[in-house]
């Protein structure tokens, strides 16, 4: 029988990628919406998946709505990639972040421990959770350091998965991915206002975009590649957590110089710093070393920083083709342990 997965943030990029990628592997795929009948599909529209997917109402928070959810669909492997995405909103909304991040993962791995189903669970974490650690490349022993709300938060989840995969044996692991785009990234982060912003600049729209602190290096990769991680971290014998990134840090003025020249124009002419979009705390230098899930998983990044960013300008300025672009044939024998 094909496996069955729920996924609760279906809607977000990595949602929707991720059932696109499990349907292209056989998966009958669900995903959940605080109120499904009203839950804004505009990207698995985009990835044309919308009716090959079923949407049911779930509220992360009520945990009676949780195990009704699971105990009916009887589900293989979940996949949590709800809760608050911003690193910026969350120092606006530090109650939120937490409560839709650490608190909404505790309830569902309380759900799956009640249910007592050999069910999987995947946590998405963050990179964010590493802090400022210099030049030195984060890997899974590296300690927590969080300098936001939002890491914060995902610090605390993935500590909750940690303790719940050794005091109950769940099979229960956390992603640590490191920064990924794509063209359904939301305008809110850094990278999609680039997009937009150097698209407008070319059509004439306007001449000038409002940036930030440029002087930040991060380790971009492009999400379709990162979403097949997720699922193979699922895949091994035993549970554990995994660093997914490029292993190539870049820094963000590198970024914009390449999406404002795949629309022939000098980001230099048009970008402007503001003081009043740095902040509170930021990390300025963010690496890490993906090799446990090279060794483990056989998973590796093929898209760099500077092709991510052509690919999304490419889509920004209404260049659709990467929307053709599935799981690798090659991932689909790997990693299965």
């Amino acid at each position: 029988m094909a496996k069955s997965a729920l996924i609760c943030g279906i809607s977000g990029q990595d949602g929707s990628l991720l059932a696109r990628h499990l349907l292209s592997l056989g998966y009958r795929v669900a995903g959940t919406s605080r109120d499904g009948d009203m839950m804004r599909a505009a990207n698995l529209e985009r990835l044309g998946i919308r009716d090959a997917v079923s949407i049911h109402s779930m509220a992360t928070a009520d945990f009676r709505s949780i195990i009704q959810t699971l105990d009916r669909l009887e589900i293989d492997e979940l996949y949590n990639l709800s809760g608050q995405s911003s690193v910026g909103l969350s120092f606006d909304q530090p109650v939120e972040t937490m409560d839709s991040i650490a608190g909404a993962t505790l309830t569902l791995l309380e759900a799956i421990r009640f249910l007592g189903r050999p069910m999987r669970f995947y946590n998405a974490g963050s990179s964010e959770c590493f802090g400022d650690i210099g030049d030195t490349p984060a890997t899974e022993e590296t300690p927590f350091k969080p300098r936001s709300p939002y890491a914060v938060a995902k610090a605390t989840a993935h500590w909750t998965v940690a303790n719940y995969r050794e005091a109950y044996g769940l099979f229960a692991c956390t992603g640590i991915l490191f920064n990924h785009e794509s063209p359904l990234r939301p305008e809110r982060f850094v990278t999609q206002k680039i997009v937009r912003g150097a698209a407008d600049i070319a059509a004439g729209r306007r001449d000038t975009l409002l940036l930030g602190n440029l002087d930040i290096w991060r380790d971009w990769g492009w999400a379709p590649e990162y979403v097949e991680a997720m699922h193979l971290i699922l895949q091994q014998e035993e549970p554990g957590d995994f660093i997914i990134a490029t292993g190539r840090t870049t820094s963000l003025e590198e970024f914009v110089a390449a999406v404002f020249a795949e629309h022939g124009l000098d980001w230099r002419r048009h970008v402007v710093s503001d003081p009043a979009l740095i902040r509170p705390a930021d990390l300025r230098y963010s690496g890490a070393s993906p090799q446990k899930a090279r060794e483990r998983l056989g998973w590796q990044a093929r898209t760099t920083a500077t092709d991510v960013a052509r690919r999304m300008a490419a889509s920004g300025a209404g260049d659709a083709g990467w929307l053709a672009g599935g799981p690798s044939p090659a991932l689909r024998s790997v990693g299965r342990g």
